[in-house]
């Protein structure tokens, strides 16, 4: 493995506007992510950025002022990140995420988390002091062989470790299912092994666009031939059978284990239960955006 080319720049601000439904506000303490996920929508990121390198193959480590008056962020969501990981392995050293949850702590600011790495153990005890923080992973496969096809994470066994850790110390924890690969990701066999130590599951499709696309379809023909025709006819012709489908078949499920099964046009607002409750979030390309305008963000 190549090492990425790190460099450390400074910026205005590390808070941003969100117009993700369930922030109100965006923090990346990181450009560019170094786990190299090869389905990454937030790849885009890289025509900003002026790196020549391929998307994985940097990373830049931002320092930011201090932030001012951060109880003014009471009662507001924070997304840890949106187009990055906050616990890349470089976190460990340049620890600019445990600056940050250092500079909100006390702050009153809802606090959630999404990562594929369990370096997140190591900031519970920063963690757990925000009012309902909750920390979310991304599992979207229990087969090692192909999680290390498709990005350069910790394992599958750590995250799901981290997670009943976390769980167990009183923390909200999220299994996010994402990307589903049609016919590759067993949804109902990652729930079983995770159902009893998270609050939420979330569902979202493999939403191909954009550079990696063409990636993905090489990977399938060369690796999952036989999935070649669903994915030409998902991604291709832009049916969407397949997701009706397991829609279906994910509230079954639902109601066969007993859990509450909503879908994103249900609204998002529901309160973190156990058992967990699962969230069908498969068109999330079509929720409706904030009507806010995109605001700078504050430090």
């Amino acid at each position: 493995m190549v090492e990425p080319i790190i460099q450390e720049v400074e910026v205005k601000t590390v808070l941003t506007k969100s117009n993700l439904p369930v922030s109100d506000y965006s923090v990346n303490p990181y450009v560019g992510c170094t786990h190299a996920c090869k389905y990454c929508y937030a790849s885009f990121m890289k025509r900003f950025t002026n790196h020549p390198e391929e998307w994985g193959a940097f990373l830049d480590i931002k320092y930011w002022p201090e932030i001012k008056h951060p109880e003014r962020y009471r009662g507001k969501e924070l997304f840890l990140s949106s187009v990055t990981d906050p616990y890349n392995p470089q976190e460990e050293t340049y620890r600019r995420t445990r600056s940050l949850l250092e500079q909100l702590q006390g702050s009153g600011i809802k606090l959630s988390i999404q990562t594929k790495s369990d370096l997140v153990l190591r900031d519970i005890d920063l963690i757990e002091t925000f009012p309902d923080a909750r920390v979310g992973f991304s599992i979207n496969t229990l087969d090692e062989s192909f999680k290390d096809d498709m990005d350069q994470a910790v394992s599958i066994e750590r995250r799901i470790a981290a997670m009943k850790k976390l769980h167990d110390a009183g923390i909200r924890t999220t299994c996010f299912i994402s990307p589903i690969f049609p016919g590759i990701t067993d949804c109902e066999a990652i729930i079983d092994r995770v159902k009893d130590q998270c609050n939420l599951v979330w569902l979202e499709n493999l939403n191909l666009r954009g550079s990696y696309k063409g990636v993905i379809m090489r990977y399938i023909r060369e690796k999952h031939p036989e999935l070649t025709p669903l994915y030409e006819e998902i991604y291709t012709h832009g049916s969407r059978l397949y997701w009706e489908m397991l829609d279906a078949e994910m509230r079954a499920y639902a109601e066969r284990v007993d859990l509450p099964y909503v879908r994103n046009d249900d609204g998002m607002q529901r309160p973190f239960e156990a058992p967990p409750v699962i969230v069908n979030f498969f068109y999330h390309e079509e929720i409706r955006k904030s009507s806010r305008p995109q605001a700078k963000g504050h430090a």
